[in-house]
């Protein structure tokens, strides 16, 4: 009994193991096609424009809520435990720099992952089990040049400039509670945050939602097209490109801060 246990557990391991990568291959073979037909062939405007008005405008409202908030709870946080050290002049420099480089852009790009990425693959799973992706090929359009490029491009373009905002209503948030509720000096928090907030911070806080706009758009295009047939495939679809996207997103962080603070240590010139 305990040899039958511990098989059926290392055949359902392995089962698993197997499933994750041949659906990891699957994915790479699709963004290699989706870079392949990016670089190859010109993109209309007429494809690229309205899907640029969904990503960009449609979720700006909700991601500067979203910073606004965060950068509140944060002075909230901070503000109590600098207060007892009498540091709160220094809230600003931990806000701000925690917004910039980790909080904006995880928490914007989780965000856009629910919003945009659940929306992206419930739309390209309707059209597979429609059979519209088909009638695409059909007509001789390829269906990853004329869906998944300008749905792709506009995540890389927008993402960032929508973790900008982000960014932008934390630091005012943060700057309305420490300053107007719990009275700190305006020119000493805003000083403090000049001198501790260095261009690097900004620049690692572009680059990370770069690659989170890629990841989100590769993860949520490929579960579209890779939807099973039903209302419930489409549903599930949906489910697994927010679920996965998140995750994608946590993972690349950590290692993108582990390759950028090792960037930043050996290359002197970013000491700006």
């Amino acid at each position: 009994m305990v040899i039958g246990m511990r098989n059926r557990i290392i055949e359902w391991i392995s089962t698993l193991v197997t499933g994750a990568l041949a659906g990891l291959g699957d994915w790479a073979i699709f963004a290699s096609r989706t870079f392949y037909w990016l670089a190859t062939r010109r993109m209309y405007a007429r494809t690229f424009l309205p899907v640029c008005y969904t990503i960009g405008y449609q979720s700006a409202m909700v991601v500067v809520l979203t910073g606004f908030f965060i950068g509140m709870v944060l002075a909230v946080q901070s503000v109590a435990q600098f207060q007892k050290l009498g540091f709160e002049t220094w809230t600003g420099t931990v806000t701000n720099v925690s917004v910039i480089r980790e909080l904006g852009p995880v928490l914007a790009a989780t965000m856009l992952a629910g919003r945009i990425g659940s929306s992206m693959a419930a739309e390209l799973a309707t059209m597979r089990v429609s059979e519209q992706i088909d009638a695409l090929s059909c007509l001789g359009a390829n269906p990853i040049h004329y869906l998944v490029v300008p749905r792709f491009l506009a995540c890389v373009l927008l993402i960032p400039l929508l973790t900008a905002c982000a960014d932008m209503a934390g630091i005012i948030g943060s700057a309305l509670l420490c300053i107007n509720v719990y009275g700190i000096e305006p020119h000493h928090y805003w000083q403090h945050s000049r001198d501790m907030v260095r261009m690097f911070d900004v620049l690692s806080g572009m680059i990370k939602p770069t690659c989170f706009g890629a990841v989100i758009a590769l993860i949520s295009c490929h579960r579209g097209f890779r939807s099973r047939a039903g209302a419930e495939g489409v549903g599930r679809a949906a489910t697994e490109a927010f679920v996965f996207s998140f995750v994608a997103i946590l993972v690349l962080d950590f290692f993108l801060a582990l390759f950028l603070n090792a960037l930043y240590d050996r290359l002197p010139i970013l000491h700006f």
